[in-house]
């Protein structure tokens, strides 16, 4: 990858209040249509549910799944961000606990560990944007219950790209919403590699989902991974 941590950190700092004014409440229209149905979908909120919110942005989703009743921890590495998320978000005070750790850090993931395992965890569109992430799906696996499950929503590595390459794992600077202060970084992975991922990590996938945004329903832009923990790697 031709960018680091460092360089995404700038980024999102750089971005946090209009990716916070953007989504406002209820998220912008790609979230709430093509990608939140779905994922709520295969992860199935029930009461009394833990959910790990992986890269959580402000909060909107936290929300949701406090709204249906999970008990959540959230983390972002934007310490800009996560302040607005506790601000958005403070009526949820008591179900949302919100904090700031690193997804490529083994030990600022572990150290999200509570007293009791998560039942479920999720990540909505953050995968592209996370330089490294054999440790964050090593660390979930950590962190699940056994037959925990993982959802997650990334850019489709077939169709959305910058550039020419496939299989080669690259990093480019892109722009997630019309007119954003500063383009951040993306990082890109065959779908063979994220699934490997997932397999090498002790996961298998049993739900998975390809959405499209747009006027083109053959042109999906996402993928939506149901990965199920089978065995603990530990």
């Amino acid at each position: 990858m031709n960018h680091t941590l460092e360089d995404s950190l700038k980024a999102w700092e750089a971005n946090a209040e209009f990716w916070d004014y953007s989504m406002g409440d209820n998220s912008n229209e790609f979230h709430r249509q093509t990608v939140r149905p779905k994922v709520s979908e295969l992860l199935d909120i029930q009461p009394g549910d833990y959910v790990l919110d992986i890269a959580c942005g402000n909060g909107n989703y936290s929300a949701y799944l406090a709204e249906h009743g999970a008990s959540v921890v959230a983390f972002d590495y934007s310490p800009k961000m996560i302040e607005l998320a506790k601000k958005r978000q403070s009526r949820f005070g008591s179900k949302i606990e919100f904090c700031v750790a690193d997804a490529t850090s083994r030990k600022s993931l572990l150290l999200l560990k509570r007293t009791r395992p998560f039942t479920k965890a999720v990540s909505n569109m953050a995968i592209m944007d996370i330089s490294e992430i054999k440790e964050l799906f090593s660390c979930v696996n950590q962190l699940l219950t056994d037959n925990g499950i993982f959802v997650f929503a990334t850019q489709h590595p077939c169709f959305v790209t910058l550039t020419e390459k496939y299989l080669t794992p690259h990093s480019y600077y892109g722009e997630a919403i019309k007119g954003q202060p500063q383009k951040h970084c993306y990082y890109h992975r065959s779908l063979q590699d994220i699934l490997n991922t997932c397999f090498q990590n002790g996961f298998i996938i049993d739900g998975f989902s390809e959405q499209y945004y747009g006027t083109n329903p053959e042109i999906p832009a996402i993928i939506i991974v149901r990965a199920r923990k089978i065995q603990n790697i530990y």
